[in-house]
């Protein structure tokens, strides 16, 4: 499951993976996110936000992930990466190649200094 809160106020999106990431979990996740960008035409920010990558449950679940970072990089401005992962925290130097947004690794402990970057 993917818990998620909308800053609309901000524009930010938090996910907050909670086990391994399902094809539902980004079908939902698409939901949210396409309603918002009905009415505005991008997100500042996505804060991925996780002590450690869960991974995918199963083959369908990482081509949904992938799925849904193609239909939506374009409008999301910057990403941050809040994880003490190892696997999340080289994620910057490999999606750099096919992502548009800015994207940045924080340690897990500094959320709120992510935020403050995305809001900037």
């Amino acid at each position: 499951m993917i818990a998620h809160e909308l800053l609309s106020d901000q524009s930010i999106l938090i996910v907050t993976p909670e086990g391994p990431l399902k094809k539902s979990d980004f079908k939902n996740l698409a939901k949210v996110v396409d309603s918002y960008l009905e009415r505005e035409d991008r997100l500042n920010g996505l804060m991925i936000y996780t002590e450690s990558f869960p991974g995918w449950s199963n083959f369908a679940g990482f081509i949904s992930h992938m799925r849904f970072v193609n239909n939506h990089h374009r409008s999301i401005v910057k990403i941050a990466a809040v994880t003490d992962s190892g696997f999340l925290s080289i994620l910057p130097r490999i999606t750099d190649h096919f992502v548009n947004a800015e994207i940045k690794h924080f340690n897990y402990s500094d959320k709120d200094e992510a935020l403050s970057w995305l809001t900037m």
